[in-house]
């Protein structure tokens, strides 16, 4: 898993199209930022289908193993690789931060439960969580 501008995956690319790698885009907000998230996602000039989570969360984890835990609404969709630069540009323009954005290979979106980052340089955590239901992983259920 990555952050701009490539999705990257330990396995060979097993959708792959003319316009790239499908990958999954996640985009992380605060609930109140939805509508302007999806208004920016429209002006694009290729369809988006997302999917919304609205109990999602990321949890930042400390080099000590300590956690903090944000909850977020969590926007994904499907994208081919060459358009990531439209969308990161698009978003950008509307004001939303890189760091709420990160894109996997589409299998590992489907398959993983929760998505692990590492932290980019100089960040105050070793990795972060993203979880699509937050309320699920805190209830002990999957």
């Amino acid at each position: 898993m990555s952050v701009w501008p490539h999705a990257s995956s330990p396995h060979p690319p097993a959708l792959v199209g003319s316009e790239g790698e499908l990958v999954s885009v996640s985009v992380a907000v605060e609930p109140r930022e939805l509508e302007d998230l999806l208004e920016a996602l429209a002006a694009l000039d290729f369809p988006i289908n997302p999917e919304i989570y609205h109990d999602a969360a990321i949890v930042y984890v400390a080099s000590d193993g300590a956690q903090r835990l944000e909850p977020f609404t969590l926007v994904e969709f499907p994208a081919y690789a060459e358009r990531l630069p439209k969308i990161r540009v698009v978003l950008e323009t509307c004001g939303f931060a890189g760091n709420a954005v990160s894109v996997s290979a589409m299998l590992d979106g489907i398959h993983a439960g929760d998505m692990v980052e590492p932290a980019p340089p100089g960040a105050n955590y070793a990795h972060r969580i993203l979880r699509k239901h937050a309320t699920a992983a805190a209830a002990g259920k999957h």
